[in-house]
């Protein structure tokens, strides 16, 4: 099975015109050398768009082997330590809406409640940062931001990198900062508080908040 047929069958059928194109980022990649494990590469995909209420767009996947499992900025339950951007996330987190940090950096939770969690280069080689830039999955997470955007979900974007696809998105409705890194967090994602914010938003549109 490729990993095409891993994506939610809704998003098959919304994106079925990329399927040559992950086809063929799917021949370039070495299933045991790829991050996250090859099973999980479209796990931000398993949350069907209809019910995505909020995206949050990272770069690229974590390097560090067994940190990446296919959801942005996130890692599995028993991952320690935890990557210095998640624990920024967190940090600003407490300070924005009062949440006592999490022990693990599972954010399927958040996923669980309607948050997009996409890298917008879904691969790369264990121990080597953006080894898979020039696979041609911008152009995939691209056609998924607009899809996204254009349904009024609220976009978070962390980074330049990130605000390239805030044009998908209502201006009302996004959210942009630094990114959480430790090398630009002090330069405007502290003190961002998109938390308060997202959830100011989706009461505004008379939705429920997302419980941090």
């Amino acid at each position: 099975m490729g990993i095409f047929d891993q994506l939610h069958p809704e998003w098959q059928k919304r994106l079925a015109d990329y399927k040559p194109l992950v086809t063929r980022i799917d021949s370039l990649i070495d299933k045991n050398d790829v991050a996250p494990a090859y099973e999980n590469i479209f796990a931000a995909y398993q949350l069907p768009p209809d019910d995505i209420r909020v995206a949050i767009f990272g770069q690229d996947p974590y390097p560090t082997p067994g940190y990446a499992h296919g959801l942005a900025f996130s890692v599995s339950s028993h991952t320690q330590p935890l990557p210095a951007s998640l624990r920024n996330i967190y940090k600003e987190l407490e300070n924005d809406c009062g949440v006592t940090p999490a022990t693990n950096g599972d954010l399927h939770r958040w996923a669980d409640q309607g948050v997009l969690l996409l890298n917008q280069i879904l691969t790369t080689r264990p121990t080597q940062s953006l080894a898979h830039e020039n696979y041609g999955w911008q152009e995939f997470t691209e056609a998924t931001a607009k899809i996204v955007g254009e349904s009024g979900a609220i976009g978070i974007f962390w980074g330049s990198k990130a605000q390239h696809f805030a044009k998908y998105f209502d201006p009302k409705l996004s959210i942009s900062s630094a990114h959480p890194s430790p090398l630009s967090a002090y330069r405007g994602f502290f003190g961002s508080a998109p938390f308060s914010k997202t959830n100011e938003l989706l009461r505004q549109s008379g939705k429920r908040e997302v419980i941090w």
